[in-house]
């Protein structure tokens, strides 16, 4: 092989080499979001809404009893994770939270999943993974339209509607940088700023979460979440007692 030869074969293995290790590197470097969405293609592709989560649980429910104050809890993995008979122990509340959801997600879901039940009241907690682009790019005014959308389904079926604040986010730990990356404080009090006119407006129920659970830099509280963005027990314990008085409150109000 002659000297050009040889020359141009080494170089075309070390661009080679070099172009297999950005892949890696880039691979590697993918986000967290990038990864999440791969693993969920099949879902969105084979039931976006996810309808199949609660379809049998529902087909078991019995209608609620003459005078029973039947509350669903909608929304995305802070409702998922919440242990509702511990924290509201004897009361007929059902958690109907689906971990990574959207509100597009819930909207497609909220007549099997909500209307259906026959509750008295619905209390919705999302936005957070909207705001994170879990199934693609978001615009606030779009959360808001899916906001408004939920809200005026329940109204046609007379189901009172609590909206929950979006939960602030930390990153205070390892583990909460990556929750933390895509959950820009501004969006979130840009939205819950929206949530609260729109309740006021509608005379509709605002649970102020954020509020109880933020720090003094705009924060979640370092004790309330190890993940910068799921509660623990110390957080669902300031949760629980907002929630009963904002329920309380939607089923003194007239519809």
């Amino acid at each position: 092989m002659s000297l050009s030869r040889s020359v141009v074969v080494a170089v075309l293995c070390i661009s080679l080499f070099g172009f297999a290790q950005e892949a890696a590197q880039t691979s590697a470097a993918k986000s967290g979001l990038e990864r999440y969405r791969e693993s969920r293609i099949s879902v969105f592709m084979n039931d976006f809404g996810e309808l199949n989560r609660y379809r049998d649980a529902n087909a078991a429910l019995k209608p609620p009893a003459e005078g029973e104050n039947r509350i669903v809890f909608f929304g995305d993995s802070i409702t998922d994770l919440w242990k509702l008979d511990e924290s509201f122990p004897g009361k007929p509340y059902i958690n109907r939270g689906i971990s990574g959801q959207t509100t597009p997600q819930m909207l497609v879901r909220f007549r099997q999943d909500v209307i259906d039940l026959q509750p008295k009241a619905v209390v919705i907690l999302a936005g957070t993974n909207d705001i994170a682009g879990n199934t693609g790019p978001m615009r606030i005014e779009d959360i808001e339209k899916n906001y408004a959308s939920m809200a005026e389904l329940a109204k046609v079926h007379n189901v009172r509607v609590v909206f929950a604040s979006v939960l602030p986010v930390h990153n205070y730990t390892p583990q909460s940088k990556e929750a933390f990356e895509g959950r820009h404080p501004h969006a979130i009090l840009e939205l819950n700023s929206w949530l609260e006119d729109y309740c006021a407006a509608n005379r509709l129920v605002y649970l102020d979460y954020f509020e109880h659970m933020v720090d003094d830099k705009g924060l979640l509280k370092r004790e309330l979440a190890e993940d910068g963005l799921h509660p623990n027990k110390a957080g669902y314990a300031i949760m629980t007692p907002v929630a009963e008085e904002g329920i309380e409150k939607a089923l003194a109000t007239k519809q």
